[in-house]
């Protein structure tokens, strides 16, 4: 099954304290080597957390464009694992080894997949 990790990262903006203990590059070139020689790594890769384009339509069909993060947020999506493991429980292991979890938040989402029949 496919799942993707989202990696939640502290807000640089955010007006609350981070947690201690931000991880390392070195921390998370591991994490990249054990999903890669893990075989479950289908892609990954790190977000620009100084960029976000927000767009939302409104009912009348008008187009609203919000350009950067927003600072009220606590955590924003600083990155992103696609994995391919035999089910959920497998998922969640490899979110908790995830070193972005011990400073924000690893979110966890069953990628949906139509059936082809």
């Amino acid at each position: 099954m496919k799942y993707m990790l989202l990696i939640n990262t502290w807000s640089p903006e955010s007006t609350e304290e981070p947690p201690a203990g931000e991880p390392t590059v070195e921390e998370f070139m591991a994490y990249e080597k054990a999903v890669t020689d893990a075989g479950v790594k289908l892609d990954g890769n790190g977000l620009d957390l100084a960029t976000a384009t927000t767009v939302h339509v409104r009912g009348d069909g008008e187009r609203v464009v919000t350009d950067g993060p927003f600072a009220e947020t606590r955590e924003m999506v600083g990155g992103y694992y696609l994995i391919d493991v035999p089910d959920l429980d497998a998922a969640l292991d490899w979110a908790a080894r995830c070193p972005g979890s011990r400073y924000g938040t690893v979110e966890v989402r069953t990628v949906w997949e139509p059936d082809a029949s």
